[in-house]
């Protein structure tokens, strides 16, 4: 398909600021889908090309946190390989669903999924005594993991809030963690799409080194103020572009609800 300059300009800009968000406090693909579905790129290919480039800026942002000792690859291991199973699942089943019920449904996520990042609680940053085990955080990363490779937004402060919640993480290391989990669920969905033949290599790359550039600064944003005051930004944006999506004539959603009434 044809990309102008502009549309590519606009993506890559988005892609830099879910970078940044996305370090900071999850959530970057709540930009990153509805601006590819805005730039008329078709809801699997656009589900497909935001995991390539998402996947550069998580790896990056994991190595950030493990190089600073924020990630814990022995204790997260298993969680990780749920993740990544999960998420190749989830993958495969987008794949074969009608693309004007996906056309349809991604606005319905992303509206639900804004909602819960302004209504989610505020996560405290030290260490609690953990609530679940290793086999537990292993079933909810799997389960999370298949939501990654269904749709995708959100799933990073999905992890978060379970680390936190039910891990027993203070808020920093539970972000690095995260990217540890965000990053297997990002490589399984990259791979089972690639396989498919979905990805736009192009904008997948161009919007992958804005993605890295924005979650490096991100990261260590996050290992120095945590994240504060970004989420209500991020649910703004998020619904802003979801609007658009909904304007447009050809959206299945806009159609059923003028049917209706």
């Amino acid at each position: 398909m044809q990309i102008t300059l502009e549309t590519l300009s606009f993506l890559v800009t988005t892609a830099f600021l879910a970078g940044l968000i996305d370090s900071m406090a999850g959530g970057g693909g709540l930009l990153t889908v509805p601006a590819l579905l805005a730039a008329g790129i078709p809801p699997v290919q656009a589900l497909a090309t935001n995991k390539v480039q998402s996947a550069f800026g998580t790896g990056g942002a994991f190595i950030a946190f493990w190089r600073k000792g924020h990630v814990d690859l022995r204790t997260f291991a298993l969680p990780a390989l749920g993740a990544f199973i999960g998420s190749g699942a989830g993958t495969v089943l987008v794949q074969v669903i009608d693309s004007s019920f996906l056309s349809a449904l991604v606005p319905i996520l992303l509206v639900l999924i804004g909602f819960y990042f302004l209504f989610a609680p505020k996560m405290q940053d030290a260490d609690r005594k953990a609530r679940f085990g290793q086999i537990g955080l292993t079933l909810i990363s799997t389960v999370i993991g298949f939501y990654d490779g269904f749709f995708g937004p959100g799933t990073g402060s999905f992890f978060t809030t379970v680390l936190v919640v039910l891990g027993g993480l203070g808020l920093v290391r539970a972000i690095g963690n995260t990217k540890l989990l965000n990053f297997c669920t990002n490589a399984a969905s990259v791979i089972a799409m690639v396989i498919g033949g979905h990805v736009l290599w192009l904008i997948a790359m161009t919007m992958a080194a804005a993605n890295i550039v924005g979650a490096q600064i991100g990261a260590r944003l996050a290992m120095r103020f945590n994240g504060r005051g970004v989420r209500p930004l991020l649910v703004i944006m998020s619904f802003a572009l979801t609007a658009k999506l909904l304007l447009d004539p050809a959206n299945p959603m806009r159609q059923w609800i003028e049917t209706f009434f």
